[in-house]
């Protein structure tokens, strides 16, 4: 599985990408190939126009939005510009795990 991860905060990107590359994912460090699944961290910069603009480039692909449990506001404005799925961020590792262990 192809994951395009948006997320500025180094920490969490390493950590989060650790899981999913040991599970078999490969991690697209831009957006010049075609992923399987986008995921998107609310808490980073210009998340919401990122996430609009890869919906009109990747129509058809899932795009997962990540934050904070608490904040219903972020997930709100992520569905309306185009996230397929919202998760809390204490969830997101294991939600994409459960996806790559099931091929996609």
């Amino acid at each position: 599985m192809k994951i395009l991860l948006l997320a500025d905060d180094l920490m969490s990107r390493v950590r989060i990408e650790s899981h999913w590359k040991k599970a078999g994912a490969q991690l697209l460090k831009n957006d010049s190939a075609e992923p399987d699944l986008i995921v998107v961290d609310l808490g980073a910069r210009d998340a919401l126009e990122r996430l609009r603009r890869l919906r009109d480039a990747h129509p058809a692909i899932d795009i997962l939005a990540f934050g904070p449990h608490v904040d219903a506001d972020a997930f709100r404005q992520a569905k309306a510009a185009g996230a397929t799925q919202l998760v809390a961020r204490s969830k997101v590792v294991e939600k994409v795990l459960g996806r790559i262990a099931a091929g996609g």
